[in-house]
């Protein structure tokens, strides 16, 4: 019998691998900007409204934990096929949209590039927990 206040353990997973290499600003605006998409891409990500006891409404958030990793290029690398190989709901960050400022520019510098050259600073998966892991392989969880 599951009651309110028995732990939740989700069937999915949310995680975002980062490049081991980069600066701290960088790490937070990637994992930002790569996970702001999934809730369009997998509504089901995405809890309740909240509110306080004043009644002040604030945006629903995920319904799960997001997990941080760091890797290697090669890590990262790797992860991204494994992440399309499997068909994931998956996010890129590449190192030139450090260099935009905008989406448009953004979308247009992925788009010039094809898959095997990008040069991945991040990216976002979410599946079921067992295919995120296969994916996340060799990676460690962000310090």
């Amino acid at each position: 019998m599951q009651t309110d206040t028995a732990p939740v353990r989700f069937d999915t997973k949310i995680a975002v691998l980062l490049r081991d290499d980069l600066a701290a600003w960088q790490r937070l605006n990637v994992t930002a900007f790569l996970v702001s998409g999934l809730g369009r891409a997998a509504p089901e990500v995405i809890g309740e409204p909240y509110a306080d006891a004043d009644g002040s409404a604030y945006l629903p958030m995920f319904r799960q934990p997001v997990l941080v990793l760091v890797g290697g290029r090669e890590v990262l690398g790797g992860a991204h096929a494994r992440a399309l190989a499997g068909e994931l709901p998956t996010a890129v960050f590449t190192a030139e949209l450090f260099r935009t400022g905008n989406d448009r520019d953004n979308r247009a510098a992925v788009r010039a590039v094809g898959r095997d050259r990008l040069d991945l600073v991040g990216i976002a998966v979410y599946g079921p927990r067992n295919a995120v892991d296969r994916v996340l392989k060799g990676a460690r969880m962000h310090p």
